[in-house]
């Protein structure tokens, strides 16, 4: 595939799971934005995260945490916007075919998010259990980051099918 026929494809195709993918790329650059957000705030570039006037919200203890910089030396914030632009690449990569064509980018894509949805339910009841607050930014990413898992799910059946498919012909 060319890269104007890619191009062509990716911005006004259509298909079986062009239009999954499109609302997986919304999702996982809101959680971006969230991250971003946070990161603003974790390098000190904002005083404050905006927060809710609730009790149970607190997205300042949170992302200031012992636990928020426990990775590398890093701000969280800034690793989960490594790790969403990780997501987001796969997301984007292979044409309106890829489940036959490239079979490892829709399986890679699921694994991925499923693992980050395992992540991103730890680190929810990591914030209730060790801080007793929540971060409501912290929460539409993880909730973003849930919402693309029954998303990526049928594209990656498809390239499962494709490989049996094609495990078929050769032996």
């Amino acid at each position: 595939m060319t890269p104007a026929e890619l191009s062509r494809q990716l911005r006004e195709g259509g298909g079986r799971f062009l239009g999954a993918r499109r609302r997986m790329a919304g999702l996982t650059l809101a959680a971006s934005a969230s991250m971003g957000l946070i990161s603003l705030y974790q390098l000190g570039a904002i005083k404050a995260l905006p927060d809710l006037p609730f009790d149970l919200f607190d997205a300042n203890k949170v992302d200031a945490s012992d636990e928020a910089y426990a990775y590398f030396a890093t701000p969280d914030g800034v690793l989960g916007l490594a790790n969403y632009a990780a997501t987001l690449t796969l997301i984007a990569a292979g044409g309106r075919d890829r489940a036959a064509a490239q079979p490892w980018l829709p399986l890679a894509l699921a694994a991925k998010v499923a693992l980050d949805a395992v992540a991103a339910g730890k680190l929810t009841v990591d914030q209730w259990t060790k801080h007793r607050a929540f971060c409501i930014w912290c929460l539409l990413a993880a909730g973003a980051t849930f919402a693309n898992l029954p998303l990526a799910l049928p594209e990656a059946r498809a390239a499962l099918r494709a490989l049996r498919g094609q495990s078929a012909t050769i032996g």
